[in-house]
């Protein structure tokens, strides 16, 4: 089973982008982030003309959320229930894997912050314990869990091309960084760090200053599952080719590769 995750920056420009990505590269699921189209301007007839069936919260300019599946798309669920959000974020669906054995995914876009001490610095903090908590619930009820998406937080140092010019600041502050290490402590298990990977490897780049030409990036898009599936995790890696083409998203896919249970 593939598993793979792309904030496209808005799926009305890229749609042909992800049609020619998902020929080339026929996973089981993809999660995108920032679809920035209501729903009724989501392109399910042509992704199901693809081969794909699709679950979204969609919200006109920003934001926007969805799971594109090989498979029907079962008990779907759109944002954190409990925690009032006008924002769509989170789309979480039930799909059978190649072996039969459902997986629960979650697609995410986690808020940015735009700075640290800001007002949208406080709500991405709380967004991410709202997260959390619902997460340790979902965990309970399903043991293959995935949750894919633009997280906007780098890990760690090695995360980020210039740790020393990024420091302290938004995407790699300490407290984004223990968010991230909350999500962890759920027994989540970060797939691209289970293997060997080449240094500087990334997944976001600015499109100022020639980003991602000079490999200016970060790596702020994760496959994060639970203890059961991770231990079946064969591969996992970031496919910078989409990014390189024309009128890119400043992001590329991270691709996982699941073997059966």
């Amino acid at each position: 089973m593939k598993l793979a995750t792309w904030n496209v920056n808005s799926l009305n420009v890229r749609l042909g982008h992800v049609l020619d990505w998902l020929q080339a590269n026929p996973v089981d699921a993809l999660c995108l982030q920032e679809l920035k189209l209501p729903d009724e301007k989501f392109p399910h007839e042509a992704l199901l003309a693809a081969g794909y069936h699709a679950c979204w919260a969609g919200q006109k300019t920003y934001n926007g959320v969805a799971i594109l599946s090989r498979t029907p798309l079962l008990d779907v669920q759109r944002n954190i229930p409990g925690y009032e959000d006008p924002q769509q974020r989170i789309i979480a669906a039930t799909l059978h894997a190649p072996d039969g054995k459902p997986v629960r995914v979650i697609s995410a876009y986690c808020p940015n912050g735009q700075a640290v001490g800001s007002d949208k610095y406080a709500y991405k903090l709380d967004w991410f314990q709202a997260l959390r908590g619902w997460l340790d619930a979902e965990i309970g009820r399903h043991p293959d869990l995935a949750i894919l998406g633009d997280y906007n937080v780098a890990p760690a140092d090695e995360d980020v091309h210039d740790p020393a010019a990024w420091a302290g600041g938004i995407l790699v502050s300490d407290p984004e960084r223990q968010a991230f290490r909350d999500l962890l402590g759920l027994g989540l298990r970060d797939t691209f760090r289970l293997f060997d990977q080449p240094p500087r490897t990334f997944s976001w780049w600015d499109y100022r200053q020639m980003g991602f030409r000079r490999n200016a990036g970060l790596r702020i898009d994760h496959i994060l599952a639970t203890r059961d599936l991770a231990e079946r995790c064969q591969e996992c890696g970031v496919d910078k080719t989409p990014r390189a083409w024309d009128k890119p998203s400043d992001h590329a896919p991270v691709v996982a590769t699941f073997g059966a249970a």
